[in-house]
């Protein structure tokens, strides 16, 4: 089959989920024998290359603005794809769920994913948001095909809409990287730092974070890995919030976020935003114990492996969790070894290319999508969700905590 990517930035990946989850699942699909193109904004992508791991490349123009980047660039992919004659177009994010109209006009098969629910994120103004939320409609139309990427999300269009996704989550590669570079060059100690990955914007909660860890009486460092490309007051508040044991990295891509990722103590994901969040597998991939928001999405992800902090008076008991992983490491152990061990379990790359493989070959011979799902989960079930780990009652507060030291 011949099969295209948009609606992403590029490939090599150096930026996010989507990036890595098209690097990841099309050099796969190329190994099988398909031919996969990827469109890459050229604004972004520095590589220039017209093909990488045998995955053809397109590079095409953008207006490089908050609101624009995709939507322009993906547009400008939809015309190029017309004339391509490709069986399968799979768009990422919901903000260009309405431009599949264009590919359908040559009856190409489209698949969108909707990524969560991206109107409820702090970074977009009310027009925006209007925007995207208007577009989750709009993808159950134009798309022969929905993807959830978290159980959640699913249940979410077909409560609202009636629409049976398809259900396929991201993968992720258990790897550890051996180099100390990095750390020196930040005054950092293996085994000796918590670790936050992400952008800085407000919904990712690295503000929540930051004020927890100085309630915590704790040797370790915090180390934030991230930027703020269109959000510099922000970032600003956090750097200016920090204590002396908080490190500001920037972005970190290929052997670096390796190093700060396979020697961190510990890795937190603040954020409570829907759906299934990449650097949350990622992160587990690298054997880092997880302490994460009790939310749906990633409480699905992480089932029994993680220790999870509320959703609600979060900081505080944030801090709490944050003071007992602190202070026992002999349950950090066990929750790294947990994590491997889910990833190994439910979320290898090859698993979920042998799931869109069967999609893009039932969507190409016509079948509806009822009937894909069905195929999907006799073919390739998904494992059980586990039940949620019972909160841990650890103490009433920090204080208290070390008053009993």
């Amino acid at each position: 089959m011949k099969i295209a990517f948009m609606g992403i930035r590029g490939i090599p990946a150096s930026y996010s989920g989507f990036e890595t989850f098209v690097e990841q699942t099309a050099r796969r699909l190329v190994r099988r024998g398909h031919e996969v193109t990827v469109y890459n904004r050229s604004s972004f992508v520095p590589y220039r290359g017209k093909e990488y791991l045998g995955v053809r490349l397109v590079h095409l123009p953008t207006l490089a603005t908050k609101h624009l980047d995709s939507i322009v660039h993906t547009f400008l992919c939809c015309i190029h794809a017309m004339f391509q004659k490709y069986n399968v177009v799979y768009i990422c994010g919901v903000g260009n769920a309405p431009l599949a109209f264009i590919l359908r006009i040559r009856k190409t098969k489209v698949i969108v994913n909707v990524d969560g629910a991206d109107w409820k994120r702090d970074k977009w103004s009310r027009f925006a948001r209007t925007y995207l939320r208007l577009c989750e409609p709009i993808a159950t139309k134009s798309a022969h095909a929905v993807i959830a990427d978290s159980k959640v999300i699913k249940k979410r269009y077909l409560d609202l809409f009636g629409i049976n996704t398809l259900y396929i989550p991201y993968g992720a590669n258990i790897r550890r990287y051996e180099g100390s570079d990095l750390l020196e060059r930040f005054g950092l100690e293996s085994r000796r730092y918590v670790l936050f990955v992400g952008r800085l914007v407000p919904e990712n909660c690295a503000h929540t974070l930051i004020r927890a860890f100085k309630r915590v009486e704790t040797d370790l460092k915090l180390v934030i890995v991230g930027d703020a490309p269109y959000s510099s007051g922000y970032k600003q508040s956090l750097i200016d919030s920090g204590g002396k044991n908080t490190v500001y990295t920037g972005y970190l891509f290929g052997e670096e976020y390796q190093e700060i990722s396979s020697n961190a103590y510990l890795y937190v994901m603040a954020s409570g935003v829907d759906g299934t969040r990449p650097v949350l597998l990622d992160q587990m991939a690298f054997g880092n114990a997880i302490l994460t928001r009790n939310t749906p999405a990633n409480m699905e992800v992480v089932g029994d492996s993680a220790m999870n902090f509320a959703d609600i008076n979060d900081e505080e008991d944030l801090a709490i969790k944050l003071q007992y992983l602190s202070d026992h490491a002999e349950e950090v152990i066990a929750l790294r070894a947990a994590a491997e061990d889910r990833v190994k379990e439910k979320y290898s790359w090859e698993r979920v290319t042998d799931k869109y493989e069967l999609l893009y070959t039932d969507l190409q011979a016509g079948y509806p999508v009822n009937e894909i799902v069905r195929n999907l989960e006799e073919k390739i079930p998904s494992e059980p969700v586990r039940k949620t780990a019972a909160p841990v009652e650890i103490t009433h507060s920090v204080e208290e905590a070390l008053d009993h030291e």
